[in-house]
């Protein structure tokens, strides 16, 4: 979707307000698709002192699958949108990822939100913040409470545990 931004390029001060919705279902992020629901995107394109400044979020529920517990989650996430839209670029070898290049007067919406999307996603998913993940000898689920497993002492310190034993 292409946002028109003629009314405000020449006129310092000047703001469009934006909403819409992106299909991002065909992203791919390791084994799964986080976006199977639609990307909704809402905020401000502003005209500050001649520079078009986009402000605003994105909202969508992720899908995917803990990279800690291996278990399928669900989760509401919102990332910020803050670009800077440009006519052109100036030198492309050293572009900002968060500057946008203008489509004639319009700002591409779809790129600006699976850009914005993409670089705000952790490098790992994971179904909560204090995910504790699996035991590493029985595989049971951290988060569900401990395992019954034995921890296994350092080896260095086995002459110390001779001695508690005495």
């Amino acid at each position: 979707m292409l946002l028109g931004l003629s009314k405000i390029i020449d006129c310092p001060g000047a703001s469009v307000p934006f909403s819409t919705s992106v299909d991002l279902s065909d992203l791919v992020f390791g084994t799964c698709r986080p976006a199977t629901e639609s990307v909704e995107a809402s905020g401000t394109v502003r005209n500050t002192a001649g520079v078009l400044v986009m402000t605003g979020s994105v909202r969508t529920r992720l899908h995917g699958v803990c990279d800690r517990c291996a278990c399928e989650f669900t989760r509401t996430v919102e990332y910020p949108i803050d670009a800077v839209l440009v006519t052109e670029l100036a030198n492309e070898e050293n572009e900002d990822e968060w500057v946008f290049p203008l489509e004639g007067d319009s700002a591409d919406l779809e790129d600006i939100v699976r850009t914005v999307f993409v670089l705000n996603m952790d490098s790992k998913l994971l179904c909560r913040e204090d995910c504790k993940g699996i035991c590493c000898r029985c595989g049971k689920n951290l988060n569900d409470g401990p395992c019954s497993c034995q921890k296994e002492l350092d080896p260095r310190f086995a002459a110390l545990k001779q001695l508690l034993e005495k």
